[in-house]
Parts: structure tokens; C-alpha cells; sequence
């Protein structure tokens, strides 16, 4: 894997870039401190470096409840009877494409899992628990959390400010 050698201002293009994706390029220069043409070449280069891996709309979950449902989320801790390399690959590659599974984490210690899911309703969610957990034959443990109440969403990496390089 190549060393990716990044700068401040790259650092606070991908800042911008957290809060709002959707600024033109004329208004990112400008508010990173850079000149339009050399906004443009940085952004580039940082998707190609893959640091940007993609740009996405947040949806309102509170102004969608009411034309879709306030849904129910779930968070769900899995224990795998043997968690050889190969059993946990399997598993992941279960889950990960199932649209409600919104995000899988491989933890230690604990469980093997947690994954954030987001369903219609309760029998959405019986019927996926029943589909991708307990009708594995791996799956030792099921935990699940139901949210009452999201608190915060921040899908943001805090990028603080780096010291210079020490010149001596």
C-alpha cells in the first residue's frame, strides 16, 4: 500500500467536504483558502487516493417518519460459535449487502459483531433476525438494543489540526 501524504489544506478541503458535499467547487476554493483550479486538482486526486470513498445525502429521519414509517432500529450484537478467519468472512459476507443492515463492525472483545440495523417494523426485523442469525448454524449469541431515541448522528472523522513538522 503506497504512503498517501496529505497537507493541511487538504485537510480542510476534506473537512469542508464532511459538512457539505454539495458546495460548488467555486465556494470550496474560497472557503479552504484556495484557488479554484488548484480546489479542483486536490479534490480529484483525494478520491483517487480513495480517502473520499463516496458523497451521499443524509436524509431527515424525523421529517421521513411520516411518509415512511419512524421505522425501527436495532443494535445487534452477534457471537459466532467458532470465529476462525474464514467463519467471520462468511458471516460479514451474509450481512453486509442486506439493504437494512445500515453498518457491521467487527469488535473484539465481546461479541464478534455489532451491526446497526434499521427495519420497517417489528416483523421486518423478526423476519431478517430469523433469515441472516438464528437460522445460522454458526451463530452462537443474539443481543439486541432497540432504539427509543436517537441522540446524535455524526458521520463526520474529526480532523484536528496537525502540528508542522519539526524543523530541527
Amino acid at each position: 500500500m503506497e504512503q498517501i501524504i496529505i497537507d493541511e489544506a487538504d485537510l480542510r478541503l476534506l473537512d469542508l467536504l464532511q459538512t457539505d458535499a454539495s458546495l460548488s467547487n467555486q465556494a470550496l476554493a474560497e472557503r479552504a483558502h484556495l484557488s479554484p483550479p488548484t480546489s479542483l486538482r486536490r479534490v480529484k486526486r483525494l478520491r483517487q487516493l480513495g480517502l473520499i470513498e463516496r458523497e451521499v445525502a443524509l436524509l431527515s429521519v424525523d421529517r421521513m417518519a411520516p411518509l415512511l414509517g419512524h421505522g425501527l432500529t436495532a443494535l445487534v450484537e452477534i457471537t459466532l460459535e467458532r470465529q476462525g478467519a474464514e467463519f467471520l468472512d462468511a458471516f460479514e459476507a451474509r450481512v453486509v449487502p442486506v439493504a437494512q443492515v445500515q453498518q457491521c463492525y467487527r469488535v473484539s472483545p465481546g461479541p464478534d459483531f455489532v451491526l446497526v440495523v434499521h427495519c420497517a417494523d417489528m416483523p421486518e426485523y423478526l423476519g431478517l433476525a430469523q433469515r441472516l442469525f438464528t437460522s445460522d448454524a454458526n451463530v452462537r449469541n443474539i443481543k439486541a438494543f432497540f432504539s427509543l431515541k436517537r441522540a446524535k448522528f455524526e458521520p463526520r472523522i474529526a480532523l484536528a489540526a496537525r502540528e508542522p513538522a519539526d524543523s530541527h
